[in-house]
């Protein structure tokens, strides 16, 4: 059915006023008859033929596309041209409205297709140059092999597009000729390798950690913040390998590799801090980042022109962010993914069992795309067979199993950013008491109905100019008083980003080589290549030991850097604090042969959910080189560790179903801390005691129809929001929420102080406090400390008095959440749970999002009532600062059976097609929700069994 929600108001003036001018359209067509018209041949006329044969040019033999009953197509061709090139064809087919947007964003051209509304975003993604990099990859980086997949995966989506008008493609691309006459362009290689740009860029790691820890220095004192990124809890979370070190150059797992005698390893990052305001080490890898003097500035930064000159720059940058499309994701926390292996050893089928379902942004169409690439005979000219789950634009299966091995992903969240706050002058930026001139680049923004914009690119050595989109920023430095110590006064300040996506790399490479690999050591050779975005790749195959071998690498390119360790912005003027590898180079980052891998551990089964891959540090056992200091805290992960470990004791042997099962476990880890707690505080009130009553008894799972979910979910909300989202600054809280604080800069003292109002200023999806498991982690720590000043919140009314205690904010939290559901679910408890509030809408890409009622109503699906939460194993994220409503999803679920290939499981988020009002647009959703998985059907019997509709694809 139609969304029954549309999305909130739009603040992106142009794209809305043409899509309104698209609606007068259709106002008018109706008014002379001709609505009902454009409806049908609007919505049909871009569904795709599936059945009997079409001429594709290029081609060299036939290549039949067989569909099962969702539309999800298995491609049988002799050569790999073929095979490319109907892949190409297949994915425009479905998807080529969400390739025309995805292509427009990554080259930084969406105004071409909306208007002057994403002129900002457009010159954002311009000034990182995704299109630069991937053309320079394409030309200078890619093997041949690699390019010739490319080019005919191109040709093929050309010959989908040759002859065809707007409403042949999409009902979106008829929208856009209404009102502009839009023309889509032929597509190029560089099309597809731009896509990983974006990819990387939505699983880029710790910058918004790095931004928010510089900006909450500015109102919290270095212990505060400390307090709120607490370390990693090795002692009760588990990375994801242990043991081994690394020795000579090269990283040895501890134990025999392919033996199961060991288990490998272990590494992190150490949490040594200084002391003082310079640069002094401290224990571990880490070094100091100037804790005496709260500036949220590594290094020597401690007057106040950098302190100011760094907040500003640091607010205005979190504002741009939040207006960027994420394409996998919105900026925050939530980000992630689970996946994991068995050894065939605990297994029902006596083979290895590997499970994935990557968390990402909920999409309409999913981000995803099933399919199979099979050569009818594998040879030389033809060498794959394979399936899985592939992205629309890109050639090749992402994650998925091929007749030998199977892979996953999730993501490994090293730290590849780092902001710098450089310090400019009219002819250049400075660095080590020099003045550098800027390199630069002109770029042409070019509008639908509009004059073209002009843009100056300024890259210094530390990277891109992102700081230059903003008025704001641009003029920063004027206001900045800067002290002696402190670089002198010039224009102002910048902020530079350095990214390891920035240089060009091989990771379409690795996919190709992924989709071939038959050993480990073919998988770990792929993995070398997967350069960005980093990830966590889980292994299996059928052949070894035990049924069959597994193992984990942790591939990507990490800086190298010199002082600091990424944790704040870096002062851009000392070169002290500059990567090893300069822009460009193949130097600088850790050696792949240093990076953690494994094979075979002998505990029987590897699992990755986003914790730390490592235990690091110096010493005896502990892995030397820096990843990241910002790991995922290990809440899924360790539930994953706890439930395979329980179903081993339990009966020994763990089934397919059983794997789908634990995908879909809905335990939260902070309602088992904390409803014991909440249960024992003296509630005076009636209706708070009749909520409070129904945490008793709950096994803290987050069914949809558990009310007990629902009150806990809004307890922990409101916990969050009095101990620590008041005391946050305004650039963290989110967007509309307001409070009345004391104005410091009016008085010597809180009694002179003025009262001022002040509000949020970040996007909801990431806000603070998140309600992640950092922050299970914070108040893990806290609850032991009944008097902590974090407890402390002011009076709410003269009724409401201020809390001093944690469970004096605990029952305050307990009040407000009650009255919190009155308003969202009325006062009756029994009509309360969990799913009514935590609801799932899809909708669909630009237009779907922020366009007009009538188009969201025709595009857009729900919504769902979903279980889960943050951080559950089942995770359907939500931000806790802003609301209930799902921001993160499972966007897929697989379980590869190693045994027999054709009883494996998948599903995705919606379905194959793009098309509205297609049979296959969310034909997938309502048994994703449930848990269910379809049928994976790889082998030609089993394809065959299964097919419905067979396509033809001719010379």
């Amino acid at each position: 059915m139609p969304a029954n929600e549309t999305a909130p108001p739009v603040k992106k003036k142009g794209r809305r006023a043409r899509l309104i001018v698209l609606v007068l359209v259709l106002a008018l067509f109706a008014g002379l008859g001709c609505g009902a018209y454009w409806g049908v041949d609007s919505l049909r006329a871009s569904f795709p033929q599936t059945t009997g044969s079409l001429k594709v040019p290029g081609l060299t033999g036939t290549v039949d596309v067989k569909r099962d009953a969702h539309g999800i197509p298995q491609l049988y061709a002799d050569n790999d041209d073929d095979l490319f090139r109907a892949q190409g064809f297949v994915h425009a087919q479905d998807r080529f409205w969400e390739m025309d947007v995805r292509r427009h964003m990554t080259s930084g051209r969406l105004s071409e297709m909306f208007g002057s509304g994403q002129v900002e975003t457009d010159a954002f993604l311009r000034t990182l140059g995704w299109r630069q990099v991937a053309q320079e990859e394409y030309d200078k980086k890619l093997s041949a092999e690699t390019k010739k997949h490319l080019q005919a995966y191109a040709d093929g989506v050309n010959a989908y597009l040759k002859g065809k008008s707007g409403k042949d493609l999409s009902v979106e691309h008829a929208a856009l000729k209404l009102s502009d006459d839009y023309r889509p362009e032929q597509w190029s290689p560089v099309d597809s390798v731009a896509w990983l740009k974006a990819m990387a860029w939505d699983l880029r790691g710790n910058m918004q950690d790095e931004i928010d820890r510089a900006l909450m220095s500015s109102t919290l004192s270095q212990a505060q913040v400390d307090e709120l990124y607490p370390p990693y809890p090795f002692d009760r979370n588990r990375p994801i390998v242990e043991g081994g070190k690394v020795e000579g150059g090269k990283y040895a797992p501890q134990g025999t590799p392919g033996s199961g005698s060991g288990s490998q390893g272990s590494t992190g990052t150490g949490t040594g801090t200084g002391t003082g305001t310079g640069t002094g080490t401290g224990t571990g890898t880490n070094v100091s980042t100037g804790t005496a003097t709260g500036t949220g500035l590594a290094g020597n930064a401690t007057a106040q022109g950098a302190t100011v000159g760094l907040r500003t720059q640091m607010t205005s940058l979190a504002k741009t962010l939040d207006q960027i499309p994420a394409i996998l994701g919105p900026n925050g926390s939530g980000i992630g993914s689970n996946s994991w292996v068995v050894s065939g050893r605990y297994t029902t089928t006596g083979k290895p069992l590997l499970a994935n379902d990557p968390h990402l942004s909920p999409q309409l169409p999913s981000v995803w795309y099933q399919m199979g690439l099979h050569c009818r005979a594998v040879s030389a000219q033809c060498q794959y067979d394979v399936a899985g789950y592939t992205f629309s634009g890109m050639p090749g299966v992402v994650i998925g199993h091929n007749t030998d091995i199977a892979w996953g992903m999730t993501n490994l969240g090293a730290d590849v950013t780092d902001l710098y706050l450089e310090q400019v002058k009219p002819e250049g930026y400075l660095y080590d008491n020099r003045v550098l001139p800027f390199t630069t680049r002109e770029e042409e923004i070019k509008i639908a109905g509009e004059k073209s914009k002009k843009i100056t690119v300024r890259i210094t050595n530390n990277g891109p100019l992102i700081s230059d989109r903003s008025d704001e920023l641009g003029t920063v430095g004027g206001r900045a008083p800067v002290a002696s110590s402190a670089p002198d006064r010039g224009p102002g300040y910048a902020v530079a980003l350095r990214w390891t996506a920035l240089d060009p790399g091989k990771s379409m490479d690795a996919v190709f080589k992924l989709d071939k690999a038959k050993t480990f050591d073919e998988f770990r050779k792929a993995a070398a290549d997967f350069e960005v975005p980093s990830q966590n790749l889980i292994y299996a195959d059928n052949k070894g030991p035990n049924g069959g071998n597994i193992g984990y690498q942790a591939p990507g390119r990490i800086p190298v850097r010199g002082a600091g360790d990424g944790r704040l912005p870096a002062p851009g003027w000392d070169s002290k604090y500059a990567w090893k590898g300069t822009p460009g180079s193949t130097t600088g980052w850790i050696p792949q042969n240093e990076l953690p891998w494994d094979l075979n551990p002998s505990r029987g089964f590897i699992v990755t959910a986003n914790q730390a891959v490592v235990e690091g540090g110096t010493g005896a056992g502990k892995y030397p080189n820096l990843l990241t200091t910002d790991w995922g805290y290990g809440a899924r992960s360790q539930r994953i560790n706890d439930l395979i470990e329980a179903k081993i004791k339990d009966s020994g042997k763990i089934s397919t179903d059983d794997m789908r099962a634990m995908q879909m476990d809905n335990s939260s880890e902070i309602a088992a801390l904390l409803t014991p707690m909440l249960a024992k505080i003296e509630v005076k009130d009636p209706d708070v005691r009749s909520a409070q009553k129904l945490l008793e008894g709950w096994n803290y799972t987050q069914e949809p129809d558990s009310a007990a979910a629902a009150y806990f979910n809004a307890v922990w909300r409101n916990i969050l929001k009095l101990a620590f989202g008041d005391k946050m600054p305004k650039e963290l809280r989110v967007e509309g929420s307001c409070m009345n604080v004391h104005d410091q800069t009016s008085g010597p003292n809180d009694d002179l102080a003025e009262v001022v109002r002040e509000c949020g200023m970040r996007g909801s999806d990431s806000a603070q406090p998140d309600g992640g498991d950092r922050w299970f982690e914070v108040v893990r720590r806290l609850v032991k400390d009944e008097k902590s000043p974090w407890w402390a919140a002011p009076k709410k009314n003269l009724t409401v008095p201020a809390t001093t205690t944690r469970d004096e904010l605990f029952a305050r939290a307990m009040e407000d959440a009650r009255w919190e559901l009155t308003a969202k679910l009325g006062k009756d408890q029994s009509t309360w749970s969990w799913g009514r509030l935590h609801q799932l809408t899809l909708k669909n890409q630009t237009i779907g999002t922020e366009g007009p009622g009538f188009m969201q109503w025709v595009l857009n699906r729900g919504p769902w009532n979903l279980g889960g939460g943050e951080a559950t194993v089942n995770a359907t994220g939500w931000n806790a600062s802003s609301g209930y409503g799902v921001t993160w999803v499972p966007s897929m679920r697989m379980v590869v059976n190693l045994n027999d290939l054709d009883k494996s499981r998948w599903i995705n988020l919606t379905g194959a097609s793009g098309h509205t009002y297609h049979s296959n647009y969310t034909d997938q959703t309502t048994m994703w929700a449930k848990g269910e998985l379809l049928e994976w059907p790889f082998g030609k019997e089993a394809v065959d069994k299964a097919t419905v509709d067979t396509l033809t694809l001719k010379p």
